[in-house]
């Protein structure tokens, strides 16, 4: 029963990072997404370079939850990534003004990626 709900869930975050990783390179949704790229992080690296990179990133680590002996590493791979991209998420919730929808209060989305971080330590056990 256990590693049925793992199976589960880790079908249902495949789907959601591979759909969020393929939105990377959706033209309309990529502008967004490096719009929220902190000015700090975008002086050394470009904003649609980090975005595709990401994306790529959500595509692998999506598909690696599907692969039974890859899912423990996909999970952490996966972990280090919300983490990285958290800054993002942070500057978009500092200016709701600029960055509207994208803008996520600061709280939901920290409690969000927690939530997200918890079902990939649990799909990795």
């Amino acid at each position: 029963m256990l590693e049925t709900l793992r199976l589960v869930i880790a079908i249902a975050l495949a789907v959601m990072f591979v759909g969020m990783g393929i939105l990377h390179f959706v033209p309309s949704a990529a502008r967004g997404m490096s719009a929220i790229i902190p000015p700090a992080i975008k002086e050394r690296v470009s904003g649609k370079t980090l975005v595709q990179f990401t994306g790529l990133c959500e595509i692998a680590g999506g598909i690696g939850l599907l692969v039974p002996v890859l899912r423990p590493w996909a999970a952490i791979a996966l972990i280090v990534f919300l983490v990285a991209v958290f800054p993002a998420n942070a500057y978009a919730a500092r200016h709701p003004e600029r960055f509207g929808r994208a803008a996520i209060p600061f709280w939901p989305r920290l409690l969000a990626q927690l939530a997200l971080i918890a079902l990939l330590v649990f799909v990795a056990l």
